[in-house]
């Protein structure tokens, strides 16, 4: 009885269904169709995002296929990709793949029954049925037509194209809109068939049917056999297929009729064509063979050049400064061979006079971009090799065993204070040397190679000053360094004022997939000049910036999360959408600076001067800012939950619809403060500054009075949650529009 009570209801559903118009059911069905479709793959990406905001297990990298999946998406629509190297949760990576893996077999699966029952589920729901001209079941391959080609294929391509070419690219909102329109066209393409067809059934020669109200059989059932006579007709038929075939053939290519007929003459053709080839393939191998000799000679020819130029540098190493720095500079005239980077660096590695190491870097630059590698890795070394150097001195430093000589810092180039012999016979001087000439050779590579996207790699590279080294200017501004990897880089003291560090790519839009962007992750940049960069969407986590400048600089959506940037200067900087969870601005000087929209949940922001900062939208949930300077800044429906704004001084600050719960107050100066639409629940007022100064009057009596020009702006505004409020400020509450269940 209950398994009859339950068709019965879903029949009557299904009636009610089947009562709507045809058009009506069929866009219901696609509709339910593609929703099943996206919750397949929504639903789990859900919970492996959760998984990954909550996560308690060590994280892991990001599962390859859906690193290559989101690039591949990411290039066809030009959606940026800044975080190369993505760390989530075990479950994330399961969750994610699920949600790759789920809508691809819902589709296939929709396809299959599409094709072999003319219906797909939410189809039978709603009565519809998908048949050939013939009132069959269309098959798969008549359904991947359809649906492929016919309705998905051809309205993306042509909303893509108008998207890509009317101006649009690459705002996605935009594209979706147009498939949204094509996909609309499609469908309504039907009113003005005679045989009631959308575009899609005209390109797979299939039509949509009313499944009628009892249609419960599988359409895909198998037929009874044939009769005896109408296999016997299909025997006489199938026999004289052939010869219809070779008439047909006939007529549509005359070649074939003509070879029939001149048989002789067609084998004479291809005889004497064969041969032609022969000869083509016997002129293109002697040819090769030529020109591979040719190159075998100038290999060789290379090969004595570089053997000899070994010989006189090594027979030279022992001769005079000038027959040295001669047989260097004769490198140059071999600068394609990397081998000859390769002697070069390894001979700086060694050399000891002064005079030669600076011909030995004089001729890498010459080099080029080619010698970068190389240097790059002579300079890990040698600052290893300077800092062991620099322990062991100071170790005999504290045992008294120190040669005063050793003590000597070696000063720029050109400079010298020390003698070269001094310099050739005191070995911390010599590594000091060394290590400078490779970062000023960098230097001046990067100065005149200066083009965006020519160098990728220059992590782990000390371009800095280094503890005990001698003063080394690193200058890079107003080039452009976009693209290049300084991941661990030492950068402490450079300047780079008006440098870019991210640059459009080759469709000279900024924020799509091929911007080149630099990265700057556990970048030492203590004291650099960053006046004017451009460091929109730079990777900037766990940098140190402490007492960096920054004034000006474009930080637009740049990542500085757990990034240090105590007492740096960020004096009209704009930090729009930038992220700073769990940074550090302990003493910044955040003056008129753009912090719009910013995400700087659990930052330290102690003592910070912010005044006429914008801090409209920004999450500043657990934020601490004590003791900082608020005044005349915007926090304009920003989220200030649980944040710590102690000892604040807050004068003129807008809090307008700012959510403020559990916010704390104390000791905070509120003077002029804008408070009205804001969400006070829980918040700490305790000693918090309502009114004006006491201002003194006759003899020894002083008296406070509220002066209202100077008192927060309050009106409508709901105190009734708030904690630790004195009588005093609740009097003042009250007198001023505020709510509060003491006030009469």
């Amino acid at each position: 009885m209950l398994k009859k009570g339950t068709n019965s209801s879903e029949m009557s559903w299904q009636k009610r269904f089947r009562k709507l118009p045809l058009g009506v059911r069929r866009c219901g069905a696609w509709v339910v169709e593609v929703s099943l479709i996206v919750a397949s793959g929504a639903v789990p990406f859900s919970i492996g995002l959760y998984a990954k905001e909550h996560q308690a297990q060590e994280a892991v990298p990001l599962n390859p296929v859906l690193v290559k999946t989101q690039e591949t998406i990411s290039q066809t629509l030009s959606l940026p990709i800044y975080q190369k190297n993505r760390q989530v949760a075990p479950l994330t990576n399961f969750f994610w793949t699920t949600a790759l893996v789920t809508p691809l077999l819902v589709t296939g699966w929709q396809l299959y029954k599409l094709g072999v029952r003319g219906q797909t589920l939410p189809k039978q729901w709603f009565g519809v049925r998908v048949v050939t001209g013939e009132d069959h079941s269309p098959g798969v391959g008549r359904v991947m037509l359809r649906e492929g080609l016919g309705r998905w294929g051809l309205s993306a391509g042509i909303a893509f194209a108008i998207w890509r070419y009317i101006g649009a690219y690459p705002d996605l909102g935009v594209l979706t809109g147009l498939v949204g329109l094509v996909l609309l066209g499609d469908g309504l393409s039907a009113k003005i068939d005679r045989r009631g067809r959308s575009l899609h059934d005209t390109i797979a020669g299939t039509r949509v049917v009313d499944a009628g109200e009892d249609d419960r059989t599988l359409p895909g059932s198998f037929p009874a056999s044939p009769p005896r006579w109408l296999l016997q007709r299909q025997s006489k038929v199938t026999a004289t297929t052939g010869e219809v075939g070779a008439r047909q053939r006939e007529k549509l290519f005359p070649v074939f009729k003509w070879v029939r007929q001149h048989p002789r003459f067609t084998v004479l053709i291809l005889f004497l064509f064969s041969m032609v080839v022969m000869a083509g393939l016997l002129v293109g191998a002697y040819i090769y063979l030529q020109i591979r000799a040719e190159r075998w000679i100038l290999v060789q020819q290379k090969n004595d050049l570089f053997i000899a130029l070994s010989k006189q540098i090594s027979a030279n190493s022992n001769g005079t400064l000038a027959e040295k720095q001669a047989a260097i500079s004769a490198a140059a005239a071999l600068e394609d061979d990397p081998r000859v980077v390769r002697l070069l660096v390894d001979l700086l590695a060694q050399e000891k006079e002064p005079k030669v190491i600076e011909t030995i870097q004089q001729v890498l630059v010459r080099i080029g971009l080619d010698a970068l590698p190389e240097l790059q890795r002579l300079n890990q070394t040698l600052a290893k090799e300077l800092d062991a150097l620099l322990i062991s001195e100071a170790q005999k430093e504290e045992t008294g065993k120190a040669a005063d000589s050793s003590k000597k810092l070696v000063p720029p180039l050109g400079k010298n204070e020390l003698t070269d012999a001094e310099i050739s016979n005191n070995p911390l001087a010599l590594v000091q040397l060394r290590l400078r000439a490779t970062q000023e050779a960098i230097v001046k590579i990067l100065s005149i190679k200066n083009n965006p996207g020519t160098v990728k790699d220059l992590s782990r590279t000390v371009l800095g000053q280094t503890l005990g080294a001698a003063p080394f200017d690193l200058v890079l501004d107003k080039i452009d360094v976009s693209g290049i990897n300084f991941q661990g880089s030492s950068l402490a003291g450079g300047s780079f004022q008006g440098t870019r560090f991210s640059s459009a790519g080759k469709d000279d839009r900024l924020g799509t997939f091929d911007d080149l962007i630099a990265d700057l992750s556990s970048t030492d940049l203590r004291q650099a000049n960053l006046t004017g960069a451009v460091l929109s969407y730079v990777s900037l986590e766990n940098a140190n910036l402490i007492r960096a400048t920054l004034d000006r600089a474009n930080l637009f959506e740049a990542r500085l999360t757990g990034a240090n940037l105590g007492s740096a200067k960020l004096i009209g900087a704009s930090l729009e959408k930038a992220v700073l969870e769990k940074a550090s601005l302990t003493g910044a000087d955040l003056t008129e600076a753009n912090l719009s929209q910013a995400n700087l949940h659990r930052a330290s922001l102690t003592r910070v001067g912010a005044m006429g900062a914008q801090l409209q939208l920004a999450n500043l949930t657990e934020s601490d800012w004590r003791e900082a300077d608020l005044s005349v800044a915007n926090f304009n429906r920003a989220i200030l939950k649980n944040a710590n704004l102690g000892s604040t001084r807050l004068k003129g600050t807008n809090f307008n619809g700012t959510q403020l719960q559990n916010a704390s107050f104390r000791n905070a100066d509120l003077s002029m403060a804008d408070f009205r639409d804001a969400n006070l629940e829980g918040a700490d007022f305790q000693g918090a500054i309502f009114l004006a100064p006491k201002q003194p009057v006759v003899g020894d009596q002083f008296i406070q009075t509220p002066n209202i020009a100077t008192g927060p702006r309050i009106k409508g505004v709901d105190f009734s949650k708030v904690k630790n409020l004195d009588s005093d400020q609740i009097s003042y509450i009250c007198e001023n529009g505020g709510r509060h269940p003491r006030c009469q």
